[in-house]
């Protein structure tokens, strides 16, 4: 379980294909830190660490994965966000936030906002999963590349999020233009909210 806030980047040093999965080898300050099996969030998705050498680790994602975020296309070189899972005895500083992102979207406007910036992104709509909570509102959460966000001027297919210069500096929304992929988690609330409804109309 993670909140939405980003520790910090971690980089990309290695990408190796292993039949349909791919184990990423990056690099943070916290590494000394780790442990194997401990869960790490990268750009929202939650992977195993499986190896630690030195002032590296590594992580698998399977085609599942792959699938469903943008994992895929990082390459050496490469800035991801990574969260720790959250501290219980901690505040939730964003939003609870399991790890599991459940599809991409691409973003189609970067604004600016008199100093802070506006991001929308267009995702494939599917009635069938909206009806079951994978959808956005007005002043809900999401996660974008791990980080917890508050929606604006949702529609059914996007939504915009405001990003102050401190989310700016200090995740991968720097690198974020249009056109590029990012991943997102729609709120778990919505979708048990959308689940108990369809239970009890069954």
């Amino acid at each position: 379980m993670f909140s939405g806030i980003i520790e910090e980047f971690a980089t990309v040093r290695a990408v190796t294909h292993d039949r349909d999965n791919i184990d990423l080898t990056l690099t943070c300050s916290f590494v000394g830190e780790l442990k194997i099996d401990q869960s790490v969030a990268h750009n929202g998705v939650c992977l195993t660490v499986v190896k630690i050498e030195g002032d590296e680790y590594v992580v698998t994602a399977m085609k599942e994965t792959l699938d469903r975020s943008n994992l895929g296309l990082l390459k050496p070189g490469d800035k991801v966000n990574v969260e720790r899972s959250m501290i219980m005895n901690g505040r939730l500083d964003g939003h609870i936030v399991q790890g599991h992102v459940d599809q991409t979207a691409v973003c189609t406007e970067v604004t600016d906002a008199n100093g802070s910036k506006y991001f929308t992104f267009k995702y494939d709509f599917d009635k069938t999963m909206a009806s079951r909570g994978y959808f956005t509102v007005d002043k809900g959460s999401v996660t974008v590349n791990g980080v917890s966000l508050t929606v604006c001027n949702p529609t059914l297919d996007s939504f915009q999020v405001a990003i102050i210069p401190y989310t700016f500096e200090h995740t991968n929304f720097r690198d974020i233009t249009v056109g590029t992929k990012v991943n997102i988690e729609f709120d778990i609330l919505g979708k048990y909210i959308a689940r108990l409804r369809e239970c009890s109309e069954a």
